[in-house]
């Protein structure tokens, strides 16, 4: 049988989506998880269909991609399959072919796990590397310490709260609680916590006191698998007073809360003080890694 490409529909997705799950392992490299895909839910189940594509030979999947955007596939594959040369070279036939449904002509961006033959396909047709990422990973076998400071998890009194900083947190973010709600509806969500750390001064726009400064959310994948950060912020107001680490750390105890082996996350490496964050949150440091890019 030969590799084929698929566009799933919604009711496709819990199908997919366990078997992204399946291929969590902490002995793996920081991939494609299914919280990418709960966080891409914000807009709405329709969408996040139509931005995935699968790869399937004799009945079985093989890679899921996720359309960050319309220029950017974040891509990963089974772990058995990461150096199957037919898989690789229908990959590289399907993402350089605009009319096979991927991505288009021009400037694009694909991210693939270290070691797959996909990406050193692409180098030898011509795509170069992007800026770096940094993955950071927590070991949650241990109990994890208390944040130090008031942490919440978010109800429909902090919703219009969390929205809020994580809009303040990112230049150019759509985030709003209409998108709040449809992510928290979608199937992901049921395994997944948002957070807020408070600061006790002042008065917050929701029913308890104090003001939401930062925000975050993390992703379980099933017991005894990675989970995911995604998103983690603070406002911009309220940055430098150990908020963001404080957070961090109370999204890491709720990861271990639903049986999570351990907390991930992947920043940019441009982005120091973020990367600074997570080291000082108990994340350690993984090797840099770079999306393949295809100039324009």
């Amino acid at each position: 049988m030969t590799v084929s490409i698929s566009e799933p529909d919604v009711d496709d997705l819990s199908g997919i989506i366990s078997t992204l799950g399946e291929w969590q392992d902490d002995a793996a490299p920081v991939q494609l998880h299914p919280g990418d895909v709960g966080w891409y839910w914000r807009f709405g189940a329709q969408a996040t269909a139509a931005a995935v594509r699968t790869w399937s030979r004799d009945g079985r999947v093989l890679a899921v991609g996720l359309l960050d955007g319309a220029r950017i596939l974040r891509l990963t594959t089974a772990p058995d399959v990461r150096r199957d040369e037919e898989l690789a070279r229908q990959l590289v036939t399907d993402v350089t072919t605009p009319e096979h449904g991927v991505l288009p002509d021009g400037a694009v961006n694909i991210e693939a796990p270290p070691g797959a033959l996909v990406s050193d396909l692409l180098a030898d047709e011509g795509w170069g590397t992007d800026a770096p990422f940094t993955p950071l990973r927590r070991d949650l076998t241990a109990p994890v310490e208390d944040a130090g400071v008031r942490v919440e998890v978010v109800g429909p009194d902090r919703v219009s709260e969390h929205t809020a900083v994580l809009r303040a947190a990112f230049d150019g973010s759509t985030f709003t609680d209409e998108r709040w709600h449809a992510m928290a509806s979608g199937p992901l969500y049921a395994d997944a916590r948002c957070l807020v750390a408070v600061d006790g001064e002042g008065e917050g726009e929701g029913d308890g006191d104090g003001k939401v400064v930062g925000a975050i959310t993390v992703w379980s994948a099933g017991p005894g698998r990675p989970g995911l950060i995604e998103p983690l912020g603070v406002h911009p107001d309220h940055r430098g007073h150990g908020y963001g680490r404080a957070v961090t750390v109370a999204g890491a105890a709720a990861l271990r809360e639903l049986g999570s082996s351990s907390a991930l996350v992947i920043t940019e490496s441009t982005r120091p003080a973020a990367v600074a964050t997570y080291v000082s949150a108990g994340f350690e440091l993984l090797p840099e890694r770079h999306d393949r890019r295809r100039a324009g």
